[in-house]
């Protein structure tokens, strides 16, 4: 086992140690006491505030800014300080001010049930910061993504799967792109981004992550992961990167589970935790916690409340000094089996800072008061949390923003698809298509492309619904006679040659139909998790992989649905441009990983 590897080892098995047995602070927490000890030893230098927490500079706040942020919180009634560190999600689109308000949480996270338009968000953004009145920015969220993990549809511009800057492999695009983003989310108010997603995929057996990772490429992703989260601070949006220690290659949801990570710890470093590694090394400022029962670290406990994951591996071997958020702790990943209050407690004392989306925010707030109350929990150490929170909020608040993105955010998910797309078999160049296409498989690609191609003035063939002759119902014995049995059986065979006079009508209609549809080149879609649809021309809009499943000799991946998207699938399609993508995962059964890898 390399030395390293060893050493981590070694001190897992003493936090564990030091968990089970007093609850009290990391290792690395005691060494900073040490210090802080040491320097008040000598009357001239006296720990300052946030000192004297353990805080440390190098993840985004300033001293002043994390000095600024102790003393708030030290002056917190212990109730408050409890709710600081609970982000709550709420019902309906009206400001949940009040809940805010009375339980002095940190902040809410916005939903897609929570939001109309996007004046409307924007309205309830500004109603909770103006009416909650703190002298420090509110914790603000929304799950933001893009492709299939966007909450502001309709309020926000569409932006692609993150797979795809790893498609197009440039991160100073990727930067310009979330920067753009973030711009567009600092604009309605939100203060946090629960993005991107810093997992590495394994494949198609990765039921959970698939396209919402940049790469199956350790490097790849954490590549594009620090320029995304650049982007987001840049525009003022903290960035959450998520779900450390990785999701991507565990086989099971852990919305439904807890999902087993079999790997050894060798193995974690030389894939998954290299995105965290590297985000770490360049100072981003927040990580997300998921449920994942690491066997190598932590058996059977959800590595959110497991302090050798959350504290050990993440704080100490990986030297994260930042803010810790736990995913959704309404997540049967880590509510079965455990009371509500007693997860909340166990994740703080795991090394958390924000619980995110706890079942009651009143019993967590209720039970992290009672924990410090009865010692199981130092006040000290919700201090520290919450100072985190603040401080870098303000920090977020007074520094970004400052330079203008860019473009637009729909220019910016534009050039982002333009340089993702990729063609994985047939022409490289010219035209894909015929006259017309006929344009079939998921609903909302196909929506989304028939008004594309129609801007471009590409006529697209949909299958019409057969006429709307509704058959009779089929006729029932009345009553048990002779004369209604002879009855009943008249009426049976009036009904049945009706229904195969229906029959051929509709057997005519559909041949019909389908000669109609054969005039245009037939394009199938396949979208999130859907089953593949061949055709002369398959599109896969979300994951690549299910392009080695079909036969069709045109493949096309966008990984993306948005406008944007099909707009640049049409100028493909058409010869008008290039696809100049490149799979960033392995597909097998496809010609080429893109026509710039020939």
């Amino acid at each position: 086992m390399p030395a390293r590897l060893t050493t981590l080892v070694a001190s897992l098995a003493l936090v564990a140690t030091a968990a089970a047995c007093t609850g009290e602070d990391t290792p690395a927490e005691k060494e900073k006491d040490a210090r802080s000890t040491a320097a008040s030893s000598t009357p001239t230098v006296p720990p300052t505030p946030s000192e004297a927490l353990g805080l440390v500079e190098g993840w985004g706040p300033d001293r002043a800014e994390l000095d600024r942020a102790a003393k708030i919180v030290g002056r917190m009634r212990l109730p408050d300080l409890a709710g600081q560190v609970i982000v709550a999600d709420w019902s309906g689109t009206r400001a949940p001010v009040a809940m805010v308000r009375d339980l002095h949480l940190g902040g809410v996270i916005a939903f897609s049930s929570n939001v109309a338009s996007a004046d409307q968000i924007r309205g309830v953004n500004a109603a909770l910061t103006r009416q909650v009145r703190r002298k420090w920015p509110l914790f603000l969220g929304v799950d933001q993504e893009g492709g299939v993990v966007e909450r502001l549809r309709g309020a926000a511009s569409r932006f692609p799967t993150f797979m795809s800057v790893g498609a197009a492999g440039d991160p100073a695009l990727t930067e310009q792109a979330y920067a753009a983003s973030g711009a567009e989310l600092r604009g309605l108010g939100f203060t946090v981004d629960f993005a991107p997603d810093a997992d590495v995929t394994s494949g198609p057996g990765d039921p959970t992550i698939g396209s919402r990772a940049a790469s199956s490429r350790p490097a790849t992703v954490a590549e594009h992961v620090v320029a995304a989260a650049g982007g987001f601070a840049g525009a003022g949006v903290l960035p959450v990167i998520k779900h450390f220690p990785g999701h991507g290659s565990v086989p099971a949801d852990s919305h439904l589970t807890l999902p087993v990570q079999t790997k050894s710890l060798a193995d974690l470093e030389a894939a998954d935790l290299v995105p965290f590694r590297e985000a770490v090394a360049a100072g981003l400022p927040s990580v997300m916690v998921g449920h994942i029962d690491v066997r190598a670290v932590d058996p059977r406990v959800p590595s959110s409340l497991s302090r050798k994951v959350t504290t050990g591996l993440l704080r100490d071997e990986l030297g994260f000094d930042g803010l810790v958020v736990t995913d959704s702790l309404r997540m049967a990943g880590v509510t079965r089996g455990r009371p509500p209050g007693r997860v909340a407690v166990q994740a703080i004392r795991a090394g958390a800072d924000v619980l995110l989306m706890p079942q009651s925010p009143a019993l967590a707030r209720a039970a992290l008061v009672k924990a410090v109350r009865s010692g199981t929990l130092t006040r000290r150490r919700l201090e520290a949390s919450a100072a985190r929170q603040i401080a870098l909020l303000t920090h977020l608040a007074a520094t970004g923003g400052r330079g203008k993105p860019v473009g637009s955010a729909a220019g910016a998910s534009r050039s982002l698809s333009a340089a993702a797309i990729t063609v994985t078999d047939g022409a490289c160049s010219g035209r894909l298509v015929g006259d017309a296409v006929h344009a079939y498989g998921d609903a909302g690609a196909v929506s989304t492309f028939a008004a594309a191609a129609d801007r471009a003035g590409l006529p697209v063939l949909l299958r019409r619904s057969p006429p709307s002759r509704l058959a009779d119902a089929k006729p029932r014995p009345e009553r048990r006679t002779k004369e209604g049995k002879r009855h009943f059986r008249k009426r049976l065979r009036a009904w049945e040659k009706a229904e195969r006079r229906r029959e051929r009508r509709l057997a005519v209609w559909t041949a019909r139909e389908d000669a109609r549809l054969a005039a245009g080149t037939g394009v199938g879609f396949t979208g999130f998790h859907d089953a593949p649809v061949d055709g002369a021309v398959a599109v896969a809009t979300d994951s690549p992989w299910v392009l080695g499943q079909v036969g069709a000799p045109v493949r096309i991946a966008t990984y993306g649905d948005t406008p944007a998207a099909m707009d640049v699938l049409v100028e493909v399609l058409l010869g008008s441009s290039t696809a100049p993508g490149r799979l960033p995962v392995k597909v097998a059964g496809v010609g080429r990983a893109g026509c710039a890898a020939q």
